[in-house]
């Protein structure tokens, strides 16, 4: 991947648009990650479920989503973070969802691209103030992520979301601009 197609970069990893062309790195990545994945997410793994993914994402305004590129291994996908429930006026808000390719985790290539990524959705063009991430309590990984990019716990909600067959608890995190240090 060219350079010149990210957003934002750090030292190990590049953030970059999703597009169609992925389906089948993005597609192999996350049935290699099955088992790092269950049962807190499910991205797609199949062309169809794929296509119907980047439908929802590049056909929405109140989404933005990126491939976490390793810049160490050719731009290989490493993860991925989307940006939903984008809400500008008054608000300026986000909600993140993120995940590593098993091949990945654990490298802290996921920390510089959340930490990349906040940096980037709190200037111009989404100029946002306040990004939230919700995780459900026994995700450890995703938990310890979201503290090492500087998200403060605020709450806990119960039964939020419908994962994996049943209405799921998920803590509450929240960054926002006045909290990054430049």
């Amino acid at each position: 991947m060219h350079e010149s197609s990210y957003v934002a970069v750090t030292d190990r990893v590049g953030l970059r648009p999703l597009t169609f062309a992925d389906e089948a790195e993005f597609t192999a990545r996350a049935r290699e990650s099955r088992e790092l994945h269950h049962p807190w997410l499910f991205p797609p793994d199949t062309p169809d479920a794929f296509r119907a993914y980047a439908w929802r994402i590049t056909g929405s305004a109140d989404k933005e989503s990126f491939l976490v590129c390793d810049r160490t291994e050719d731009g290989a996908l490493a993860g991925y973070v989307t940006v939903n429930n984008i809400v500008h006026g008054a608000f300026r808000s986000g909600a993140l969802g993120y995940g590593a390719f098993a091949h990945a985790a654990g490298r802290g290539l996921m920390t510089e691209a959340l930490t990349a990524l906040v940096r980037y959705a709190f200037a111009p063009p989404l100029n946002l103030h306040r990004l939230e991430i919700n995780v459900q309590p026994g995700n450890a990984r995703s938990i310890a992520l979201a503290r090492r990019a500087g998200f403060a716990k605020e709450g806990f909600s119960p039964r939020m979301l419908f994962v994996d067959g049943a209405w799921r608890d998920h803590e509450r995190w929240a960054i926002t601009a006045e909290m990054i240090q430049d």
